[in-house]
């Protein structure tokens, strides 16, 4: 069987992309064509509309998807997760230049942030930060970031830039700083444009972060694709794999980089300039889909009022969220 997938490129797509170039998914009879989506809202759309079966997906913007909170109703359900953690906010040389924080810690740089984002908002010229879609961990981490130093977070703006458009928005001064996913990050700091000011998993560590977001019309097809994907995911998990993973990643065909910048992604060295927590992580440990994630991913939701007061959360986790699925795929494995 053929399907088609979604996925933006960045670094924790690497779950499908093992999938499709290592034959786990053809050992299970499935034939995958990946199509690089440009922008998270346009993934969504296509595949609520049919034109995708599957997608390595924001976790929030699945679960609005299906919730009908964002775009056009969709039938998607989650069978497995892909990665934890790997986002990090980014802010221009100049910014950090103004902050001047005592010291890396993040409640110094959060409130040196907060000190410049209040002068600004008094002054009229308020901060303008990226972030990849309004239903995603990385905003719901801006707003985490802002009350680490005490900062209302309407003080600053917020706009949607692709994940993989961050890193021109910020040196073109369209942006004071992002926060997006590996390894985008490591790409504004290497060429001059920004500095890493906390990674994610430092502000919600081990949140969820993408997801396998399949059409529930895929029926048979779905226990095989989360059993490729699985699979792929716990090669990919394996430090064995890494230099093959980084350059198959590094290819023009996915992010077309320096396989050096992605490697910084799968670095296990202190990174002074964000924080502590861990960069990016998938394989077994991860990878079933879990109520408790969910329900954080809900809750996020709501403190920044994107869901309505009388919300049944329970019932939204049941009709998303399919661990029973995920269960029954890696049973053999």
């Amino acid at each position: 069987m053929r399907l088609q997938l979604g996925y933006v490129p960045l670094c924790d797509a690497a779950p499908l992309i093992a999938a499709h170039e290592l034959g786990f998914a053809r050992a299970e009879g499935l034939d995958l064509d990946l199509t690089a989506e440009p922008s998270w809202a346009t993934l969504r759309d296509r595949l609520a509309l049919g034109h995708l079966d599957g997608a390595h997906m924001l976790a929030p913007l699945a679960l609005a998807s299906r919730l009908a909170l964002s775009g056009p109703p969709s039938d998607l359900i989650v069978p497995l997760q892909l990665s934890t953690d790997g986002n990090a906010l980014t802010l221009s040389r100049t910014l950090w230049a103004a902050m001047a924080p005592d010291s890396e810690a993040l409640p110094d740089v959060a409130r040196a942030f907060a000190g410049v984002a209040e002068m600004r908002h008094r002054a009229g010229d308020p901060l303008t930060l990226g972030t990849v879609h309004p239903f995603s961990c990385h905003s719901y981490q801006l707003r985490l970031f802002a009350e680490a130093g005490s900062l209302d977070p309407t003080a600053f703006r917020t706009v949607v830039v692709p994940p993989q458009h961050c890193v021109e928005a910020l040196a073109r001064g369209l942006v004071d700083g992002f926060c997006a996913g590996a390894p985008w990050n490591d790409v504004a700091a290497e060429a001059g444009h920004g500095r890493i000011a906390v990674h994610g998993s430092a502000l919600a560590p081990n949140a969820t972060e993408k997801v396998l977001a399949v059409s529930a019309r895929l029926d048979g097809a779905i226990l095989p694709l989360v059993r490729a994907v699985a699979r792929a995911g716990r090669w990919c998990a394996d430090p064995e794999n890494r230099t093959e993973l980084i350059h198959r990643l590094a290819r023009r065909t996915y992010l077309n980089l320096d396989p050096a910048l992605v490697a910084r992604t799968f670095s296990d060295g202190p990174d002074v300039m964000a924080g502590t927590g861990a960069r990016l992580r998938f394989g077994a440990a991860i990878e079933e889909p879990r109520a408790a994630q969910a329900r954080w991913v809900l809750e996020q939701m709501r403190a920044a009022q994107q869901i309505p007061g009388p919300f049944d959360i329970p019932a939204a986790i049941t009709t998303v969220y399919r661990p029973d699925l995920y269960r029954r795929a890696v049973a053999d494995i």
